[in-house]
């Protein structure tokens, strides 16, 4: 084997392995999922569910899953998995308000304004033209008189 087949051997191999990781790096940076089964038709029977999944860095992630019309939010780490709230959604509950706006917590909270007295404007006398003023001098230094040594 002389050197320029293996040249193009080993540089064939390091694209291809370069593109496998950087398509790796795509697929952990964005969060990239495959599609389910092609074909496959949904299973309606599930009991289990993940509802949503949001990574907080690259270790620890924060799991939303719906387990018998219950929904627990879980917090999974190297250190372990904890359950930081289970939720009942009844359908009887209310709905939330919806959030103030601001300018509805400025009308809650600031004090009123005082009032404005809406006076007419007062009318105006023209002035007399001034008169023209010098321009500023600039103050002179003295020369120093000259010293001689004798």
């Amino acid at each position: 084997m002389t050197l320029l087949p293996l040249l193009r051997m080993v540089g064939a191999l390091a694209l291809v392995l370069g593109g496998l990781a950087g398509a790796l790096w795509a697929v952990r940076r964005f969060d990239l999922r495959l599609p389910g089964r092609i074909g496959a038709a949904p299973r309606r029977d599930r009991r289990l569910e993940l509802v949503e999944r949001l990574t907080v860095d690259p270790r620890r992630s924060v799991l939303l899953i719906r387990r018998d019309g219950r929904e627990h939010l879980l917090l999974i780490a190297p250190e372990g998995h904890v359950v930081i709230e289970a939720v009942d959604p009844s359908p009887a509950a209310p709905a939330p308000a919806p959030a103030p706006t601001f300018d509805d917590l400025v009308a809650r909270h600031a004090p009123p304004a005082p009032p404005v007295d809406r006076a007419p404007p007062k009318s105006r006398t023209p002035r007399a033209p001034r008169a023209p003023t010098r321009a500023p001098t600039r103050a002179r230094t003295r020369a120093k008189p000259e010293t001689t040594d004798a």
